[in-house]
């Protein structure tokens, strides 16, 4: 599948975008070298390959412990904060 020349036109027109020729020939050049990449993955043979539902389950996932690494600075922040009542930062209202 190719596009043409006319169809980087009409999407550049629908789109309000302005492209010199030089422009619309390069957008033309890598759209199209695109869709070649994608007719040739589609080329590809995949009869006897099972489908993968998600790349996790491809192979474990090794995933880090989960501990606190930080101390509680909650006081500390809302020392610095213009307004702040009962561990909350208060900040003007912006909605009636």
């Amino acid at each position: 599948m190719a596009i043409s020349q006319k169809d980087i036109e009409t999407v550049a027109h629908l789109a309000r975008l302005h492209l010199s020729e030089n422009e619309e020939q390069e957008v033309l050049g890598s759209i199209n070298s695109i869709l070649a990449m994608i007719d040739q993955m589609q080329a590809v043979d995949t009869t006897n390959v099972e489908p993968l539902a998600h790349a996790n389950d491809a192979a474990r996932q090794r995933l880090r412990e989960d501990v606190v690494t930080e101390t509680n600075q909650r006081d500390n922040l809302l020392k610095l904060a213009p307004s702040a009542e009962n561990g909350l930062f208060l900040v003007p209202k912006v909605i009636e």
